[in-house]
């Protein structure tokens, strides 16, 4: 155990491109003066002056910077019990401000083994719960876990709001061999706009919307946005209870398939969209009136160019901006249930646009087809 850090570890870090980080941020037991010890790194570019606060007895260990780039170092006394060291830095920045944060350095993974293995055999169904950005509480503090399969990239790091979109601040660790990349942030939580970078092998810099994020901005700006799923309280227990008998093929079923932006026009969104809410109570009432049993969705995930009506994805979990949040589309589904229409989703999975924020080349390769012994591709 050493407290000297290697030099290329630190030029990985700062130059990039770095598939480990965790090897030099974060906490690491040491040897210091002949005695074992918790050596805490942490990169903060844009601070002057930095402590580690440690929260068991609040007393404050000095940080050194030991890069120019904003590298800084605390050696601290080794905690007594076997767990994740609970501190957090405390920073003064160029401006002299000062502020707290957990390191989401000191943070194990979230995905576990058997996570990445189902994923790897494509057997996870419920990977959209693993991936993307999932609200977590680890050891009493929230923030957000950031997770996103890239597996040709040689760096991958979160930008947004929370870090002034530097890309060097939240670098994410990579699981070998699965390609996954992952991290942790501690302290953000819904409405937070962010994007992954990728570095490619030839020192080239992408930024993506995230493939399993569940909200993102209303175009043309492509963020992706950080959303509380839970946030809506279901009430149609009934139609669900009932939702087999509805449906089966001994039932007469009449559907009606629509455009939300183009079904009308005259409401408070933009480019006189009606909102999700809006459009529920129109739609219910209109399909009553009818007869129709459901509604048949044009394609609402998020895309880029409104004229596709939607046939152009970037993502296949988050549904447009367009008309509103997931928790307001929450509500239109949920109102056609309790009023006994069902909902239809149209899915596109066979193309999507080549803008560059989307699934095309997204870790800087194309998707590739294989070849059959029979010459067909798949």
């Amino acid at each position: 155990m050493q407290t000297r850090v290697r030099l290329s570890s630190v030029s990985a870090l700062v130059d990039g491109p770095n598939e480990r980080p965790f090897e030099l941020l974060g906490p690491h037991e040491v040897e210091h003066r002949g005695e074992r010890a918790l050596a805490v790194r942490a990169y903060l570019p844009y601070a002057r002056r930095a402590w580690i606060l440690h929260s068991e007895h609040e007393t404050l260990s000095p940080m050194r910077k030991i890069h120019p780039a904003g590298l800084f170092e605390a050696i601290c006394p080794l905690p007594h019990a076997k767990q994740r060291p609970h501190y957090q830095i405390r920073i003064t920045d160029e401006r002299g401000d000062t502020r707290t944060m957990h390191d989401p350095y000191s943070f194990e993974p979230l995905l576990t083994d058997y996570d990445l293995y189902l994923f790897g055999e494509g057997t996870h169904l419920d990977i959209y719960r693993k991936f993307g950005a999932q609200m977590r509480t680890v050891d009493d503090v929230a923030g957000v876990n950031f997770a996103v399969w890239a597996p040709n990239a040689a760096a991958a790091s979160v930008i947004g709001d929370f870090n002034c979109w530097n890309d060097r601040q939240h670098a994410m660790r990579k699981h070998i061999p699965s390609g996954v990349w992952e991290l942790f942030i501690p302290n953000i939580g819904p409405g937070e706009k962010y994007k992954f970078q990728f570095t490619l092998s030839n020192g080239q810099t992408i930024q993506k919307t995230d493939p399993h994020g569940f909200a993102s901005e209303l175009p043309p700006n492509t963020a992706s946005v950080v959303a509380d799923m839970d946030r809506h309280k279901w009430r149609d227990d009934d139609w669900m209870q009932q939702r087999a008998r509805s449906n089966g093929l001994d039932r007469p079923i009449s559907v009606y398939e629509v455009h939300l932006g183009s079904w009308r026009r005259g409401g408070q969104c933009t480019e006189g969209w009606f909102g999700y809410r809006e459009l529920a109570h129109q739609l219910v009432e209109y399909c009553q009136e009818m007869g129709y049993t459901h509604l048949e969705l044009l394609p609402i995930n998020e895309h880029p160019f409104s004229g596709s009506w939607g046939y152009q994805p970037v993502g296949y979990y988050a549904v447009t901006s367009r008309y509103g949040s997931p928790e307001e589309f929450a509500y239109f589904v949920d109102h056609c249930h309790q009023n006994g229409i069902g909902v239809i989703l149209d899915w596109v999975p066979a193309h999507f646009p080549r803008d560059d924020h989307g699934l095309r080349r997204f870790d800087g390769t194309a998707l590739r087809t294989r070849r059959s012994a029979s010459g067909r591709t798949s």
